[in-house]
């Protein structure tokens, strides 16, 4: 997982510089990450109609969307225009969509007692993975956006092998199933499923624009400049970038740990409610550094922390034999909400600037957590 998800902000980690060659308009650089989000709403739709997770075998499924990403991704390097950019990076988010939701049923497929906190490590691996390719840009400044997006098609390779020959199926969901057009309709007849798809829904319009945007904002906050009309770019937007997404992963594997005690739906509130207090607080914090470095460690612990548990609140209360197209229907649900709030924070950006364009995220987690008081585990 951490290896295949390198493919989703690898491009994102380069927007200026791909959007100084090519000439990017606003629209055509917000498109530049948006266009993973589209295909990946694309590939797991289809999936979920299909049952695909579930009809193959979700190790192979999880190997040919590394593969079939990783190539995606390393064609940018001889894109000629910006449609050929975009068109590259939404075939790429049709291709993660076989790698994130059957990565999900894999993992789920080896617990059940302790299957928070599996899906936590699993979602905590996504987590660095796509903070990857900021770090990568942070460290070396004057990287070429070329290589970057090679390198990061060679780490989704070494994913795509890694699950096809070190990992099994395991005992508790069912390895493949047969077709069933109504799989759809019956795994969303249970209330539970129904509630958490809803929950993450409320997750999900909150954390990938803060993914996508804090390197921005936080070029912003660290320059004193509030507004732009192109998305900026600096080392330190990346460092605070990379902190954000990959403190994620300490928050996504200790709260599966702590949630196999005292219940997922809880842990998920808890880290709705303290997300979407620091989305409050960016703008208020946005002048110093050192304010901005600890929201952005104890964000970026948060905004993630709840994501894991969601998903295997979905798993259990979903039929045995289509955990995997139960997982990607809530996915897809989830990242179609997110080509919205992607879509609206630099909007608001250039309205009142960067620092308060996170106002506009604040809904989402509080009535996530709102829809899970009515979970009972």
């Amino acid at each position: 997982m951490f290896l295949g998800m390198t493919l989703w902000f690898s491009a994102t980690a380069a927007t200026a510089s791909i959007a100084a060659e090519f000439r990017l308009s606003q629209g055509e650089t917000a498109w530049l990450t948006m266009a993973v989000q589209a295909g990946f709403v694309i590939g797991t739709l289809l999936s979920a109609l299909m049952n695909l997770p579930d009809v193959l075998n979700a190790r192979r499924l999880c190997a040919t969307g590394c593969i079939v990403g990783a190539v995606a991704n390393a064609s940018l390097v001889e894109a000629g225009s910006s449609t050929a950019l975009i068109a590259l990076r939404a075939v790429t988010g049709v291709a993660l969509a076989w790698v994130y939701p059957p990565g999900m049923k894999i993992a789920a497929g080896w617990f059940k007692d302790r299957r928070g906190a599996a899906l936590g490590i699993l979602i905590g691996a996504l987590t660095i993975g796509s903070a990857f390719p900021h770090l990568l840009a942070a460290v070396s400044a004057h990287i070429a956006w070329r290589t970057l997006m090679l390198w990061a098609s060679a780490l989704a390779v070494a994913g795509g092998a890694v699950v096809i020959t070190a990992v099994g199926d395991g005992p508790y969901v069912a390895a493949s199933a047969s077709f069933d057009p109504l799989a759809v309709a019956r795994v969303f007849s249970a209330r539970g499923t129904r509630l958490a798809t809803l929950g993450y829904l409320g997750h999900m319009w909150e954390l990938y624009a803060v993914w996508t945007w804090i390197a921005a904002f936080a070029s912003a906050a660290l320059s004193g400049v509030s507004r732009w009309e192109t998305p900026p770019s600096t080392v330190s937007g990346s460092v605070v970038a990379f902190t954000l997404i990959a403190s994620g992963a300490i928050g996504s594997a200790v709260a599966g740990i702590v949630a196999d005690r005292i219940g997922k739906a809880r842990i998920a509130t808890w880290a709705m409610l303290v997300s979407g207090t620091c989305a409050a607080m960016a703008g208020a914090v946005s002048g110093s550094p050192i304010l901005v470095a600890i929201l952005a460690v104890i964000w970026g612990v948060a905004v993630v922390a709840d994501s894991a548990q969601l998903s295997a609140l979905v798993a259990e209360h979903s039929p045995h034999d289509h955990v995997g197209t139960a997982l990607t229907v809530q996915t897809c649900s989830g990242f179609l909400l997110t080509m919205a709030s992607i879509r609206l924070v630099p909007m608001v950006a250039r309205s009142i600037g960067w620092q308060w364009a996170f106002l506009c995220l604040v809904p989402g987690p509080f009535l996530g957590a709102l829809a899970l008081r009515g979970l009972r585990e």
